[in-house]
């Protein structure tokens, strides 16, 4: 793709959207912002959409010269996800941020692609709901959509692909389309809503997302448990899933996230494998399921267990390991924080977490895990002089066996982030023939190539 071809682009789009669109080359960096040791690959313009037209005639124009367009919500992702390798458009959803509908009656909200999941259940403050997906960024709904985030709660109110009933959706060619419906399920074709959830860009840009809304609990109850090792900490967790236990969170913190959460959010933790957990129903519910809980973490070693049912004692626990990234990272001043993730059969996810915590020790690299364990997912962050070849060497190889770990044990490289570029190379391991068909619902759908392009697939496939 030649330069002028983007100017003739560019040019139209200056046309129709004037101050709206930006050349200016610290706003095109601030787009491609990256937390991979990948280059910031900027876009060769940004636009601003103020609503879904402006995102369907910007599609239109660069499908017409066949430009690359790159959706940009909040920049938390953590694969790349943002980066232009071949340049093109990108386009800034983070002012179409309204709140479009809330169904108290139906248990729904309708978006736009730019709210974000905190200003979302501010919104909903006075409602009684609440939108319980929380991944550590406050992202964009619309990303979250893009990458099928999940967060803390996930053990118990599901995923981005178990939320989300219907997409608003501007397709390659500038088509806007509307999938599914604001019922809780269907039978009526093929089900594009779960095509788009997780499609990371590359199928279409989302402009309205419905999801569902849950009922704030009458109790919230929280706690957190020391154990003697990572490995009981796992075990304890995998028992408590086995059992049925309905716990809404479930979060593992190794002892060196334990030492970071310490020193950066004031705790006083013992720098042990723990558990953060809470549970949410009536009173005697959580009561009981508490009880419970505390008679299997004993089989474990489970250890001062502490209870916290006020409202700031369980915002100051849950705000910490919020702030899990950005206290790993102040363990090295001056590193970069790499997060990746993994998720596994809970059946395998002590067996995977100590291999991880073995592979990081025998490197010598400074990594904390931390997880949303409930589920089988798990995320190491590395700490990187990213000036240091040696160490992006190690911390690549780390996060490639962690990935092959993964999914050697039926598990997936990636059970949240998402691929972005970060992860490409390990797509043919993970799903084999079917990555073809995969492609080939690209192909049919985005025949151009310009939706996110080198993204997800595989340079040789």
């Amino acid at each position: 793709m030649t330069m002028s071809r983007y100017q003739a682009a560019i040019t139209q789009l200056q046309a129709r959207f004037d101050r709206q669109l930006s050349t200016n080359l610290t706003v095109r960096q601030q787009h491609a912002h990256t937390t991979t040791w990948l280059n910031n690959q900027p876009a060769d313009a940004v636009l601003t959409a103020k609503n879904k037209y402006d995102v369907a005639d910007a599609v239109k124009i660069c499908a017409e010269h066949q430009m690359p367009v790159v959706a940009f919500g909040i920049g938390s992702s953590l694969e790349g996800q943002l980066n232009a390798p071949q340049g093109g458009l990108c386009i800034d959803m983070s002012q179409m941020d309204q709140v479009l509908e809330v169904s108290a009656e139906d248990l729904t909200a309708t978006v736009q692609a730019g709210v974000t999941r905190e200003a979302l259940n501010h919104y909903l403050r006075d409602t009684g709901l609440f939108f319980p997906l929380d991944p550590g960024a406050n992202a964009t709904i619309g990303g979250m959509v893009a990458t099928r985030a999940s967060g803390t709660n996930a053990v118990r109110y599901g995923t981005m692909k178990d939320v989300v009933l219907s997409l608003e959706v501007v397709m390659p060619d500038g088509q806007i389309i509307k999938t599914g419906s604001r019922a809780k399920k269907s039978s009526a074709g093929y089900d594009l809503t779960r095509l788009i959830v997780g499609s990371e860009g590359t199928l279409g840009i989302v402009t309205e997302v419905t999801v569902k809304l849950f009922g704030q609990p009458e109790v919230v109850g929280s706690g957190l448990c020391h154990f003697p090792s990572i490995d009981l900490a796992c075990q304890a967790t995998i028992a408590t899933i086995q059992m049925c236990l309905p716990i809404a969170r479930i979060e593992l913190l190794d002892p060196v996230q334990i030492r970071a959460c310490n020193q950066y959010s004031q705790l006083n933790l013992a720098e042990q494998a723990t558990l953060f957990v809470e549970f949410h129903g009536t009173q005697q519910s959580v009561a009981e399921q508490t009880a419970l809980f505390a008679e299997i973490i004993a089989d474990f070693g489970g250890a001062d267990f502490s209870w916290h049912s006020d409202e700031a004692a369980r915002k100051k626990l849950w705000t910490a390991r919020h702030h899990a990234y950005f206290a790993a990272c102040a363990l090295r001043p001056g590193a970069k924080g790499l997060s990746t993730d993994a998720c596994v059969p809970i059946s395998r996810l002590a067996d995977c977490v100590t291999a991880t915590q073995d592979d990081i020790i025998a490197s010598g690299m400074l990594a904390p895990i931390v997880g949303h364990v409930g589920d089988g997912n798990f995320h190491v962050l590395l700490l990187v002089d990213t000036n240091n070849p040696d160490e992006i060497k190690k911390a690549e190889e780390i996060i490639g066996r962690l990935a092959h770990r993964a999914i050697e044990m039926g598990g997936t490289c990636t059970g949240e982030h998402g691929v972005g570029q970060g992860k490409r190379k390990y797509m043919a391991a993970e799903h084999g023939e079917a990555l073809k068909v995969m492609r080939a619902i690209k192909q049919a759908i985005d025949p151009n190539n310009i939706m996110n392009p080198d993204k997800i697939w595989p340079d040789e496939l």
